[in-house]
């Protein structure tokens, strides 16, 4: 799916000096990021997730620690 990124142009210049440092393009520097941030969120959510099947699994023995 294309869309068109509209950039402040202090981003757009940062990202320009990131991209030539790398000896990438903008786009993929920007694909790359997005990338990044969708692997960190769906990591982020099943830790959660995780976590709170943890919690409803062991509530009793959570409630007989905090009664210790």
């Amino acid at each position: 799916m294309a869309m068109t990124l509209r950039l402040p142009p202090e981003l757009d210049s940062a990202l320009d000096a990131i991209a030539a440092a790398e000896h990438m393009s903008k786009h993929a520097l920007v694909l790359s990021g997005i990338e990044e941030l969708v692997r960190q969120r769906l990591q982020r959510a099943r830790l959660r997730a995780d976590f709170e099947r943890l919690r409803d699994e062991e509530a009793e023995v959570l409630r007989r620690l905090e009664d210790a």
